[in-house]
């Protein structure tokens, strides 16, 4: 087996180890933005509820839950909002909107790599399968033999069918943690309007926090760990 996988990455002039380093690259990426995207994700979730039931003017329950999240990428938004001296929403939108941007390339970070990926896999396939049709051609010229010919046809085919797999998994992913990311960012939005809307909003008429639905805090019985 390991005679073979040698010989595949001669054949792919020594295209196919980096291949399997890139993909080893963006699974180890991948499985860290997993795991940091479902805390992100729960947090805010929990946030949102939390900001939900605060009562309008009620500054002590907002920094009851700004303290309470405040190893969220979300939690700027109270602690910025809190820590605003402008007596006016709309420049304390603006200190708001300046530290959510602050928090952006936290969310973004290292998804670049998974970007390269999708595009450089299958350029990389198709360099490799290149290189062994050349080599194909070499056996072409000196044997007779079919099977020889084919079997290095095989093996160069090989390269393009990695970097297919490569970008097919890698694209996945990214998709996916793009919507985390604009998500995230969906969240920071709805905590700035209703923060703002308790800091300097006069309250509307009826009993609003009725039509709040109950949800589960999945996060305030956890220790709080850091978001980096």
């Amino acid at each position: 087996m390991l005679a073979y996988i040698i010989e595949l990455s001669i054949k792919s002039g020594g295209l196919l180890p980096l291949m399997m380093l890139l993909l080893l690259v963006s699974l180890i990426i991948i499985v860290e933005r997993l795991y940091y995207f479902s805390r992100v994700i729960r947090v805010g979730d929990a946030m949102e509820y939390a900001v939900q039931k605060v009562r309008y003017g009620d500054r002590k329950a907002l920094q009851q839950v700004a303290e309470e999240y405040a190893l969220a990428p979300q939690a700027v938004v109270l602690s910025t909002a809190l820590g605003s001296r402008s007596e006016s929403a709309e420049v304390m939108d603006r200190h708001i909107e300046e530290s959510m941007l602050w928090q952006l390339p936290k969310l973004d970070r290292q998804l670049w790599v998974l970007d390269t990926a999708v595009t450089l896999a299958p350029l990389l396939g198709l360099f490799g399968t290149i290189i062994g049709m050349i080599q194909t051609f070499d056996v072409l010229g000196n044997s007779s033999n079919s099977n020889a010919v084919t079997g290095s046809i095989g093996h160069a085919l090989i390269a393009t069918g990695a970097g297919l797999f490569i970008a097919i998994i890698t694209v996945v992913f990214l998709n996916y943690f793009n919507k985390r990311v604009r998500l995230a960012m969906h969240q920071m939005e709805l905590l700035k309007v209703t923060v703002i809307n308790r800091l300097h909003g006069g309250g509307v008429a009826g009993d609003v926090y009725s039509l709040v639905p109950s949800a589960p805090r999945p996060v305030s019985e956890q220790p709080q760990t850091a978001f980096s």
